[in-house]
């Protein structure tokens, strides 16, 4: 025991103190065996950076590929993917001639070499990737390790423009406990090289797909004058909008042409209300069963939410001017008449503006006259006069002159009423034709708000779409 730890020390001293070569390990025979025989002394130096000067940085190469985008977490602002990683670093303790020693490389469990303590900023849970328990040793002191990684990273989500949305992720790739000093960490790849390798072999998308990838080199100052290596590789996906299209946005818009074209049913003569009471009630029972596809986050509000409350409060909208448009139509008898210059205002500017002619109504207190009425009210003085004469005359009233004058009472009783009757009609028929005017100018106002929200919001969708 006493001379296996002197002969580590010894290899320890005469690695730290060679100035400029490496030094090769001897192998006692040409197999395997003799090299694992030969590393052991190596192996004892697992807790120790592989370098014959202390003050010498460990180069290590990273290079990532995605081969599995397993889903968004939008409440939780966390992204799931499935990496594998590559990490190449050169240990100077583990050098041997491969005549002698019969082989080039190696594969050793990884608990029996050095490893880089290099870690994800942005990891949120435990890996519980498969382990790959053994990494490569070659020759020449460069050591291979590959091993996937299941990653669930934090990520700042922007469901803004939700489906059409692209996500920003970013993984920050750094020691732990060493400074520049001691590990330089290089990218041994471009973003476009790693983002070709991962649509090579991507597997696992969903509703998302893999945009492009970049990278970068940083070095963070810290405040005790050290300077920390982190290599900063920015994701970007691209969800796929496909189903969101068909089954929110499309039903949403063929409710609303069919919202829309429900101002062609004639008022006068079917409940147009009723419909639309109907066609709310479809469209809030549609909301609430695909309320599970929307997003649910606090940060912003997505811009497809603002579309479907846009889209149920112009149903609700229509479906008041719809209930006091009726109301206008059906009670318009017992109101009472329209002033002057609203009726002025509604018949001469905006029926002009919906291109609705009226013909102009007077209002006066004079109305038609029956001449039957008429002239059994000429009539009736006549004969009155001649009754009274008669009976001045005779001093006896005849039972015919009673009748006649009842008649005559009866006749201007009915008289008042067909007046009084007529001059409501005038007044019905004002709010009538107002009522009309009033639903197609407001169904002109409802095809400009639907054409510049809708054009509005689509633009908004492409032009952000399209600089993503």
């Amino acid at each position: 025991m006493m001379k296996s730890f002197k002969l580590q020390v010894l290899l320890i001293t005469l690695l730290m103190y060679a100035p400029s070569s490496v030094a090769v390990l001897n192998c006692t025979g040409s197999d395997v065996p003799s090299l694992v025989n030969a590393l052991q002394p190596v192996f004892n130096l697992s807790s120790i950076r592989p370098v014959t000067n202390a003050s010498n940085p460990v180069t290590v190469d990273l290079i990532f590929t995605l081969t599995a985008i397993l889903g968004v977490d939008e409440k939780s602002q966390v992204l799931k993917t499935y990496i594998w990683r590559e990490l190449t670093w050169k240990n100077e303790f583990s050098v041997w001639d491969p005549d002698k020693c019969g082989t080039e490389w190696i594969a050793v469990p990884r608990t029996l070499l050095w490893e880089p303590d290099i870690v994800i900023n942005e990891f949120m849970e435990k890996n519980t990737a498969p382990p790959v328990p053994y990494i490569y040793l070659h020759f020449d002191g460069d050591i291979y390790d590959s091993q996937p990684i299941r990653v669930v990273s934090s990520c700042s989500l922007d469901i803004y423009l939700f489906p059409f949305d692209i996500q920003n992720c970013t993984f920050t790739f750094n020691s732990y406990i060493h400074v520049m000093d001691e590990i330089q960490l290089l990218l041994s790849g471009t973003g476009d090289e790693m983002t070709e390798a991962s649509k090579m072999v991507i597997s696992t998308m969903g509703e998302w797909s893999l945009n492009k990838i970049t990278a970068n080199r940083a070095e963070i100052d810290t405040v005790e004058g050290n300077i920390y290596v982190e290599l900063q590789c920015h994701i970007s996906i691209r969800r796929h909008p496909t189903t969101y299209v068909v089954n929110l946005l499309l039903p949403s818009c063929f409710l609303i042409a069919v919202d829309l074209f429900s101002f062609m049913l004639p008022p006068k003569k079917i409940d147009r209300s009723l419909f639309k009471m109907t066609l709310v009630l479809g469209y809030t029972v549609f909301l609430l069963n695909t309320n599970q596809m929307l997003p649910i986050t606090g940060d912003t509000v997505p811009l497809i939410n603002v579309f479907l409350s846009m889209c149920l409060v112009m149903m609700v909208a229509t479906l008041v001017e719809s209930i006091f448009v009726t109301n206008l139509l059906h009670g318009s008898a017992d109101y009472p008449p329209a002033p002057r210059w609203f009726r002025d205002f509604v018949f001469q500017v905006l029926g002009r503006l919906v291109r609705i002619s009226t013909k102009s109504i007077e209002r006066d207190n004079t109305v038609i006259q029956n001449p039957n009425a008429q002239e059994m009210s000429d009539s009736s003085p006549v004969v009155t006069k001649n009754d009274i004469s008669e009976e001045k005359e005779t001093l006896n009233e005849n039972k015919s002159v009673q009748v006649l004058r009842k008649i005559n009472r009866d006749l201007k009783a009915i008289h008042l009423q067909v007046e009084k009757k007529l001059k409501r009609n005038l007044s019905s028929q004002e709010w009538i034709y107002i009522a009309l005017i009033i639903d197609r100018l407001l169904f002109f106002f409802y095809i400009l708000f639907i054409s510049v929200s809708f054009i509005t919001i689509l633009i908004i969708w492409v032009v952000s779409y399209s600089k993503a």
